[in-house]
């Protein structure tokens, strides 16, 4: 089976990696890359801000890897779980070692999710749990108010079914999404970020010009990948907050 010939639903024979994007299934073989951008064997879309090839997957010594190869980019690669997580720059490449690896990245306006499935991983995923009223993280405990403003962030790729791709409203939209003003929004948003900041999460800080945006979009990418929120919590909207 070639590497750009698309299936019906998961081949999850031991030598190959599954590729899911938008209900429709790609297979990867060995011994032939497959590339995944906006001119590749996986055509996700034709975005001017995405590269034409962001990402590969191969075969090497017995191990499948997934590779950035594009210029500017960075991805969110994560377990089916959200315990593991990486930020994959340009130029790096990581083993595909659980049995589903989500792939989150942004190029321009339009937030991506792939999923990538291993038939045989090397290890195997914990679920975690969530309490009631707060969610644990780690060691970050976040408020309903909190979880609302990531809800409202990332509810377009929420609402979706399976992976795909949604654009992250402005702050603006999102508040007025919560019947906020801007103020508290951005008073909450800080309070997000800094905690994930705290425990290390990447990409939340950055120059004065570029942070309000960034960190945006990177909140978003991280609550998808490691599952901050889900589907289920778009309820939390409608709810009154903690204050």
């Amino acid at each position: 089976m070639s590497a750009r010939e698309q299936v019906d639903g998961p081949d999850l024979d031991r030598g190959v990696v599954s590729i899911e994007y938008c209900g429709e299934w790609f297979t990867a073989v060995p011994g032939e890359p497959f590339t995944i951008g906006r001119d590749a064997d996986l055509c996700i879309d034709d975005n001017p801000f995405l590269h034409r090839r962001l990402l590969q997957i191969r075969d090497f010594d017995g191990i499948w890897l997934l590779e950035n190869v594009g210029a500017r980019l960075s991805v969110t690669v994560t377990d089916r779980a959200g315990r593991l997580q990486s930020w994959l720059a340009p130029g790096g490449r990581l083993p595909l070692v659980f049995g589903r690896t989500t792939v989150v990245f942004t190029a321009g306006p339009t937030t991506y999710e792939v999923a990538l499935h291993v038939a045989e991983p090397m290890f195997i995923e914990t679920q975690r749990t969530a309490g009631e009223g707060t969610t644990t993280i780690g060691d970050v405990t976040f408020t309903v108010s909190q979880r609302q403003l990531i809800v409202a962030l990332a509810e377009p790729l929420l609402l979706r079914e399976g992976s795909g791709m949604g654009e992250i409203p402005t702050s603006a939209k999102a508040a007025a999404r919560l019947g906020w003003n801007i103020t508290r929004f951005n008073r909450k948003l800080d309070n997000v970020c800094d905690k994930l900041d705290r425990i290390g999460v990447q990409g939340l800080r950055g120059g004065v010009r570029s942070y309000a945006t960034n960190r945006r979009i990177r909140l978003v990418e991280y609550a998808l990948a490691a599952r901050l929120v889900t589907r289920a919590d778009l309820a939390l909207i409608d709810m009154e907050s903690d204050e």
